[in-house]
């Protein structure tokens, strides 16, 4: 870093994003992407939008902030649009907590949340999981602070029931509870449903995963409308440009294509059980997940050996260092021809017993 940097910023640990190399072709099973192309729809609204790309893009996004609200049954003013979900996630930290107001999350999950907080100069706190990975939502009832938590969360991939979420939100009202869906298409259920019920529930959904979005950084956030509103005032005071017009008119367009969307969903998931199911037999551990990937490890196979094996072999997966979950490695789940190469890959790393930990 330069001598220039301000003292407040020089002890950021960034986010470090999965691997994204170029040197050769690999099977990318390592940063949660679909597998599928975006729709011809969203193709071809982007295409379109290309001609208007000397005018600056919409800042009230409402297009497309129409089309999410009528999607989930809400008022356009409970939604609000952004640069991927990251930037409403951030938009929240900003927003909803201070040196009164900590935020907290599971010592486990998205890596972003901690980066968020030192960067806004948030005390947070990180409350364990459970021994085999899940949260024990007693230790979020009641606790007056700001509550994040991705569900189904990430890693892991296991997600909460509404009514445990619903529990959440209930005994806090005090102070907001962000519930981070990314993954939510995959299998788990949505609480959306619940942002009319309760004034202190932000739900945030990205259209990277389950839309096949995720080069274009899209997406949203749907809560109270004065809750949105807070946001609002957050982006008009940062970037209120901040959607692109080509990302939008691909949001229009996907959206008016959930045939397809639900049909990729559908096809992900059956490749997640059956990838799952071949990697029992070969002796594999995971949890229950309910996203687009897998987190599993192998009693005789050490997770950062295997990750650097896979690599030589030309397949991606994602490995942590966190001493909880090292010897796991998180599997995207991609086509059916992508997990038999990393099934008959492994097969072949099992037979030269060529990582088994010392």
């Amino acid at each position: 870093m330069s001598r220039y940097l301000s003292p407040t910023r020089s002890a950021l640990v960034p986010y470090t994003p999965g691997e994204q190399p170029r040197e050769r072709k690999y099977i990318k099973l390592n940063t949660n992407e679909s597998p599928f192309p975006p729709s011809e729809k969203a193709i071809a609204a982007a295409t379109e939008a290309v001609l208007r790309l000397n005018l600056y893009s919409d800042p009230t996004c409402k297009a497309l902030t129409e089309a999410i609200a009528t999607l989930y049954g809400v008022d356009p003013t409970q939604v609000i649009c952004t640069n991927g979900s990251d930037e409403v996630l951030d938009f929240a930290f900003q927003a909803f907590c201070d040196a009164d107001t900590p935020a907290v999350f599971p010592d486990i999950t998205y890596g972003f949340y901690p980066v968020f907080a030192a960067r806004n100069n948030v005390p947070y706190e990180t409350i364990p999981l459970k021994d085999d990975f899940t949260i024990d939502i007693k230790n979020y009832l009641g606790i007056d602070k700001t509550i994040f938590i991705a569900n189904p969360n990430a890693p892991t991939g296991i997600a909460l029931k509404v009514s445990e979420i619903e529990e959440i939100v209930s005994s806090n009202p005090d102070t907001v509870v962000v519930i981070d869906e990314a993954y939510v298409d995959f299998g788990a259920e949505s609480c959306v449903k619940l942002t009319g019920k309760y004034d202190n529930l932000l739900v945030t959904q990205t259209f990277s995963k389950s839309r096949s979005m995720a080069g274009a950084r899209l997406g949203f956030g749907i809560g109270n409308s004065k809750l949105i509103a807070d946001l609002h005032t957050i982006r008009n005071s940062t970037n209120p440009y901040n959607v692109n017009s080509m990302t939008m008119a691909a949001g229009v367009g996907v959206l008016a294509d959930e045939e397809y969307t639900r049909k990729n969903c559908l096809t992900v998931m059956d490749n997640r059980d059956y990838t799952a199911a071949e990697l029992q037999k070969r002796g594999f551990e995971m949890t229950n997940s309910y996203a687009n990937f897998l987190f599993a490890k192998h009693p005789s196979l050490d997770g950062g050996k295997l990750y650097e094996k896979l690599k030589e072999m030309g397949i991606l997966v994602r490995h942590f260092t966190a001493p909880r979950i090292s010897d796991y490695n998180r599997i995207t789940v991609g086509t059916q021809a992508e997990m038999d190469a990393l099934i008959q890959a492994i097969d072949k790393i099992l037979m030269e017993g060529c990582v088994k930990i010392q």
